[in-house]
Parts: C-alpha cells; sequence; structure tokens
C-alpha cells in the first residue's frame, strides 16, 4: 500500500508526479496547473485548500533538482 501524500511531503509528491506526468514539461507548467496535477494523484490525502505558492513553487524546485540529478 503505498503511502498517503500529504502538503509537506514534497520529495515524495515529486516522485509521484515523475511517475504520473514522465513528459511534463516544467518550463510552462504554471503553479495553477501543478496544484491541479497534484490534487489528482491517487494517493494525494491532503486538504487541497492548504496549499499556497510557496508550498507549490518548492514542490517545483524539488521536481527541476530531481530531473537534473
Amino acid at each position: 500500500m503505498a503511502q498517503s501524500l500529504h502538503w509537506d511531503s514534497s520529495y515524495e509528491i515529486v516522485l509521484a508526479l515523475m511517475e504520473a506526468f514522465p513528459d511534463a514539461e516544467l518550463e510552462s507548467l504554471s503553479l495553477d496547473d501543478l496544484n491541479r496535477r497534484i490534487i489528482q494523484l491517487a494517493d494525494f490525502a491532503d486538504d487541497p485548500d492548504l496549499v499556497n505558492d510557496a508550498i507549490l513553487k518548492g514542490i517545483l524546485r524539488d521536481w527541476y533538482e530531481e530531473i537534473g540529478a
């Protein structure tokens, strides 16, 4: 059973995003689009209303770092 994803689990969210959206073009991905994609993840279990731009920017930054690694 997969672990539930919450806003404070940015690394786990990034891994799930990479699996769900392997061909994502991060340069053209808006924060609203990122938010929608996260909420659509099967294991996402947090309150969508708790997100803010800082959280989304952090997840996007982690995603960039992970694909660049």
